[in-house]
């Protein structure tokens, strides 16, 4: 038996990040918080924690995908991103960046950042839940498209 795909979700509006997660879980997904952008990478590097600051897992975790929001305090979605692409265990992780609906971004930065999808708020918890399973059942990596406005 296989283990389930372990998705990071990160979000500062706890409705969101109880949304997504639960949707993820229910759907059969091993799923890990932040509430933003540090908490996220500290999930993957326990070297990052602030001092004296317990990790929320006894090993750093490698998840298959993760889902961030982009506006977040600490660290933005995209610093993280190009934190975890900087990483090497997570360097291939491949990113769906929730982002506030005309957000437009270079193809470059999307690149760097492992960035492959880019999905406007607000959006539908079918709708995201689909993306990850196209996302995990695909080894292809692609370029990030953007969701129709």
């Amino acid at each position: 038996m296989t283990q389930p795909a372990t998705i990071l979700v990160c979000d500062d509006s706890a409705p969101i990040r109880s949304i997504v997660a639960t949707k993820l879980r229910a759907a059969g997904y091993t799923v890990c918080e932040g509430r933003n952008g540090l908490e996220g990478y500290c999930w993957v590097d326990h070297s990052a924690l602030p001092v004296g600051s317990l990790p929320k897992s006894p090993m750093p975790i490698v998840p298959d995908l993760v889902v961030t929001d982009l506006q977040m305090p600490m660290m933005s979605g995209l610093e993280m991103a190009i934190k975890l692409r900087e990483f090497a265990d997570t360097a291939h992780v491949p990113i769906i960046m929730l982002t506030a609906r005309g957000y437009i971004a270079a193809a470059e930065d999307l690149a760097k950042a492992n960035i492959r999808y880019l999905m406007p708020k607000p959006f539908g918890a079918a709708q995201l839940l689909e993306r990850v399973q196209n996302f995990l059942a695909s080894s292809s990596g692609g370029h990030a498209s953007h969701a129709a406005a």
